[in-house]
C-alpha cells in the first residue's frame, strides 16, 4: 500500500537500526511523548533492535491517561444528573474515576453518550433543546481545534444548552515539567507528530535551548520511529542539542494556522492537574471569559475536590518516564484491561495497555 508499507519495510527498519548500533558509543535514554508512537515502538518490537545503551521511556502524550481523576469524578456526577446528557468520546467511559466510572453510571441510568467529535455533542444540543449537552473535552493540541470550533459555533449559532467540562492539556509544558524534575532521566525527545502538524515546532526550540536536549520531531510508523531514534542519537552522541523535523512530510515549522487562530479564539492558557503527575505550570486550556456561558464548570457551579490515584498505580513515574509498565508489581496481576488500577491500563494508548497487549504473553 503506497505510504503505509514503505514506512514498514523490514529491511529498511534493520537498515536504520544498524546505524543507529553503529554510532552509539554511551548510555541513552529517549522519551517518545506520544501513546501512540509507544503503542508501535512495543507492537512492532522497534526497542527490542537497539542496542542496550539505548533505553526508550514512554511519555505523558496519552490524553486518556493525564486527565485529572477529579475531572473523572466531575462528569460522573454531572451525568448521573436528570436533564443532562454527557457526550464523551469512547475511551474515556472505562477510565476509573474515585469511585466509578462514566460507564457504570451510564448503567446506573446516566445518559452518557459515545460521540465521534465535539460537533456531534453540539448537533445532539440541537435535537434536544430541553435537555442540558455537555462534551467531555479532553486531550492533546490534536483535539483543541475541533473542540474549540464546537464552541466557537455553539456561540454563532446561539446553541444555549451545550457546554464543554474542559481538560485540555497542552505537549511542550509537560516536556519542560520532566526535564525540570530532579529525578529526570531523559536525555532527548521523540516529539509527536500529529500535534507538531498543528502546533509547529517554533515552541520546542526554546526547550532544546535551556535543557540541552534534542528534539526531533517523529511519525508513527516503524521506519518513521527508528529514523528519528537515529537522528536524536547522532544529536546526542555529538553533543548537539536542536530541535529537527523527521516527519517533515506531515509537519511544517509554523503548523496549522487556521487551526491555531480557532484555538487561540475560544481557550487561553492555563494551569492544569496531570493524573498521576500533578499540577503543570500553564500546561492546560480554558475557556476565555467570552464564552463562559459554554463551560460546564461555571454553568453547574463545580467545585472540584482533591482526590488521589490508586497508591498501587505507578503510572505517575511511568509517565515521567522514570520507571517502566513492568516495574509494577500489580501489572498484569491485580491490574489488567478488564480491572484496571490507572488509567494507563484502561487506555488504548496507555504504555501499561500496550506492555499487556504485546508483551504479557511473551
Amino acid at each position: 500500500m503506497k505510504y503505509i508499507d514503505e514506512y514498514r519495510d523490514a529491511e529498511a527498519a534493520l537498515a536504520l537500526a544498524a546505524e543507529i548500533k553503529k554510532i552509539t558509543t554511551r548510555d541513552w535514554t529517549i522519551m517518545e511523548i506520544c501513546g501512540g508512537q509507544t503503542h508501535s515502538i512495543v507492537k512492532h518490537g522497534i526497542d527490542q533492535l537497539l542496542p542496550s545503551r539505548i533505553t526508550l521511556v514512554h511519555g505523558p502524550g496519552c490524553p486518556v491517561c493525564v486527565t485529572p481523576i477529579e475531572a473523572i469524578d466531575t462528569a460522573c456526577e454531572l451525568a448521573a444528573r436528570p436533564n443532562i446528557i454527557l457526550c464523551s468520546f469512547g475511551d474515556m467511559l472505562r477510565v476509573p474515576g474515585s469511585h466509578t466510572d462514566l460507564l457504570k453510571v451510564k448503567a446506573g441510568g446516566g445518559d452518557v453518550r459515545i460521540v465521534y467529535s465535539p460537533l456531534d455533542a453540539l448537533e445532539t444540543a440541537k435535537r434536544n433543546p430541553e435537555k442540558e449537552i455537555i462534551f467531555f473535552a479532553v486531550g492533546f493540541e490534536t483535539t483543541a481545534p475541533a473542540n474549540a470550533m464546537a464552541v466557537y459555533r455553539a456561540a454563532k449559532e446561539h446553541v444555549t444548552n451545550y457546554s464543554q467540562l474542559v481538560s485540555q492539556v497542552t505537549v511542550p509544558a509537560a516536556m519542560a515539567a520532566i526535564l525540570g524534575d530532579e529525578e529526570n532521566l531523559v536525555n532527548g525527545f521523540l516529539a509527536a507528530g500529529h500535534v507538531c502538524a498543528v502546533t509547529g515546532y517554533d515552541e520546542y526550540y526554546p526547550l532544546a535551548e535551556r535543557y540541552s536536549v534534542p528534539i526531533v520531531v517523529t511519525g508513527f510508523e516503524p521506519t518513521d520511529l527508528l529514523h528519528g531514534i537515529l537522528m536524536c542519537v547522532r544529536q546526542l552522541e555529538e553533543g548537539r542539542h536542536e530541535v529537527e523535523n523527521q516527519y517533515s512530510r506531515a509537519v511544517s515549522r509554523l503548523g496549522n494556522q487556521p487551526a491555531q487562530e480557532v484555538m487561540r479564539e475560544v481557550y487561553e492558557i492555563s494551569d492544569r492537574n496531570w493524573r498521576g503527575i500533578g499540577v503543570i505550570p500553564g500546561s492546560g486550556l480554558r475557556l476565555r471569559d467570552r464564552y463562559a456561558a459554554f463551560d460546564a464548570e461555571r454553568k453547574f457551579e463545580i467545585h472540584s475536590v482533591p482526590t488521589a490515584d490508586s497508591a498501587d498505580c505507578i503510572s505517575g513515574t511511568i509517565l515521567r518516564g522514570q520507571r517502566k509498565p513492568t516495574d509494577c508489581p500489580a501489572f498484569g496481576t491485580r491490574c489488567t484491561p478488564e480491572s484496571p488500577l490507572g488509567a494507563t491500563m484502561v487506555s488504548s494508548e496507555g504504555a501499561c495497555a500496550a506492555y499487556y497487549r504485546y508483551r504479557a504473553k511473551s
